[in-house]
């Protein structure tokens, strides 16, 4: 019998789901959080070269702005000659005029002004990362995004032997440590390097603590339900991750020093600590492991919680199964499964590749909400709307078309989208209404796309790699996409200061790729989750027979084709609910 249908006969979104599964949401919106505060921490405000006649009183504003501006700042023919490859822009902000010689040329800054309409203090200004410093703000993003990436491989590997609930909890006890860190480690009497290397390490452990908690989190909540709950499971952990951005953007909006600003989303993270005493452990992953007394503790008491009958009988079928299976050496490969077999290794390096795409899209898109010539915190809060959007969106197609269709789809539209960029910038007038309205379209589609997709490859994973290594594999995917989120931090950083929408060109073009690789995944829909390598490989196979059925036997009579489908799934769980003269209107 398989673990899916026994679980129906227990709880089939009862109590105790409900419940845990709230809570396991709620964990959900630290990962964003934490992901986007540098995206206030460390904002960039609108600056300037300082005035070098009122250095001491200089102010950004109309008036000190029009007399630098009329004195000091650069002209367009004054930077296309200076034979750097810089935008405009950025020029007339980084350098100054310069008479030291006889003809007028250009020097570099060494102080700046800073915009204070949107923000009091940020590490931009208090370590001046901007000009040719900008890269020290990337690089903080970077080893976060590196943070993330061990982290994943780490944390999933150790939830994998260990459990899900233990490395969650260790993660929530790192990562409050790690935000006071970084809250309170750098201060002005060590130094701006010092307090630098201090804010990087930090920052690294608070990327750990992340993907513990969000890798274990998203898998520890779909391995509690059965194959009908699975896509709302895998859909309203992501709505919590959009929940997190709003209630970082409040915080942010009335708190605009970045100092202040982490130490509240440290303290604010202390509670979660405690969650250790009411999540429970995946009966599934104990099962996997062979520790059938732990999983029948915790599915007696579901089953007392949502008053159904535990029936013993159908739990040792359970037991017998997974034993079977651990004697077949071909199930203990671990995760070296994955390249012994060609069918494996393809679908694999496929996923690896689908989600460094997908995180390159979607964390190059929301980090550079400032190009939307919006208030930044509007700009923000769009975004999350927009995404939460995207995944209301997904959440009531998935179950009706499959994961399929629509990722390819999603993911096929961001890439047109984006290269629509070309004939917008280069057909119209340049800061023109027009333009400037189709580029916030564009951008918010691209937001839309990116989070559509970025939800649909999270459910598509989990769902295609078997149980035993499901956290690893997810912690390898997770790991492989900060490869992607770098990259994406780095044109956001570097590729913007040659022409802004350069990134999103470059977002694009691999996007279309990988609508055309995903084209070969399986359908997922209503299938249970694999327990086994040779469960996801028969699902392939399936999936490639298009359509052309597997004969299994059923009460020693041969059938077609029901394997791994819905209604052969849907038949057997109302008939052991049957069995045990259950209310089969529980389902």
């Amino acid at each position: 019998m398989k673990f899916d249908t026994f679980l129906a006969t227990v709880d089939d979104w009862g109590k105790f789901q409900k419940v845990k599964y709230t809570l396991i949401c709620l964990t959900y919106m630290l990962p964003s959080i934490m992901v986007y505060t540098y995206t206030f921490t460390a904002a960039t405000p609108k600056f300037r070269c300082v005035n070098p006649d009122n250095i001491t009183q200089d102010e950004y504003n109309q008036l000190n702005n029009n007399i630098f501006k009329a004195n000091f700042q650069p002209t367009k023919e004054q930077c296309e000659g200076t034979e750097k490859n810089l935008a405009l822009s950025e020029c007339q902000r980084c350098y100054i005029q310069s008479n030291d010689t006889d003809k007028i040329s250009l020097k570099k800054c060494n102080e700046y002004v800073y915009d204070r309409k949107h923000y009091k203090r940020t590490l931009v200004e208090e370590w001046t990362m901007v000009c040719d410093r900008s890269d020290y703000r990337s690089i903080v993003q970077i080893v976060f995004f590196i943070g993330y990436m061990v982290g994943s491989i780490f944390f999933g590997a150790l939830a994998d032997k260990y459990g899900r609930r233990p490395i969650m909890s260790v993660s929530f006890i790192l990562m409050s440590i790690s935000g006071f860190l970084c809250a309170y480690g750098p201060q002005k009497a060590y130094g701006v390097l010092p307090s630098y290397i201090i804010f990087i390490i930090a920052r690294f452990l608070l990327a750990c603590s992340t993907r513990g908690i969000s890798v274990s989190g998203f898998v520890l909540g779909s391995e509690i339900v059965g194959p009908s709950k699975r896509l709302l499971t895998g859909i309203v952990i992501e709505y919590f991750f959009a929940f997190g951005q709003l209630f970082l953007v409040s915080f942010a909006y009335f708190i605009r020093t970045w100092r202040a600003l982490t130490g509240a989303i440290s303290l604010f993270t202390v509670p979660f600590i405690f969650f250790y005493f009411v999540l429970p452990e995946s009966p599934r992953w104990l099962i996997s492991k062979g520790r059938f007394d732990e999983a029948e503790k915790i599915l007696r008491r579901i089953a007392v919680d949502n008053k159904r009958n535990f029936d013993r009988d159908a739990y040792q079928q359970v037991k017998d199964e997974q034993e079977k299976n651990m004697l077949d050496k071909h199930n203990q490969e671990g995760v070296m499964g994955l390249v012994k077999s060609k069918i494996m290794f393809i679908l694999s390096m496929n996923l690896f590749f689908q989600w460094l795409v997908q995180n390159l899209v979607f964390y190059g898109v929301s980090q550079n909400t400032g190009s939307w010539d919006l208030d930044p915190y509007l700009s923000f809060t769009v975004s999350a709307f927009v995404e939460l959007l995207a995944y209301v969106l997904v959440h009531l197609i998935l179950d009706r078309v499959g994961r399929k269709i629509p990722y390819c789809l999603f993911v096929l539209l961001f890439g047109i989208v984006a290269i629509l960029v070309l004939p917008v910038q280069y057909l119209l007038t340049a800061n023109s209404t027009a333009q400037s309205a189709l580029m916030i379209i564009i951008n918010v589609s691209l937001k839309f796309l990116a989070s559509a997709s970025y939800a649909i490859i999270y459910i598509y994973a989990n769902e295609l790699f078997p149980t035993n290594v499901r956290n690893t594999c997810m912690g390898i995917c997770s790991m492989v996409a900060r490869i992607g989120a770098i990259i994406g931090t780095f044109c956001n950083g570097s590729l913007t200061r040659i022409w802004i929408h350069l990134p999103i060109l470059l977002y694009g073009i691999v996007s279309l790729i990988a609508a055309f690789l995903a084209l070969m995944f399986p359908e997922t829909l209503n299938k249970p989750l694999p327990q086994t390598y040779a469960d996801v490989e028969r699902m392939i196979s399936i999936g490639f027979r298009r359509g052309k059925p597997e004969s299994i036997l059923i009460d020693g009579i041969e059938h077609e084709g029901q394997l791994l489908t819905k209604n052969y799934e849907d038949n057997t769980i109302k008939e052991h609910l049957q069995e045990n003269d259950l209310n089969d209107n529980k389902l």
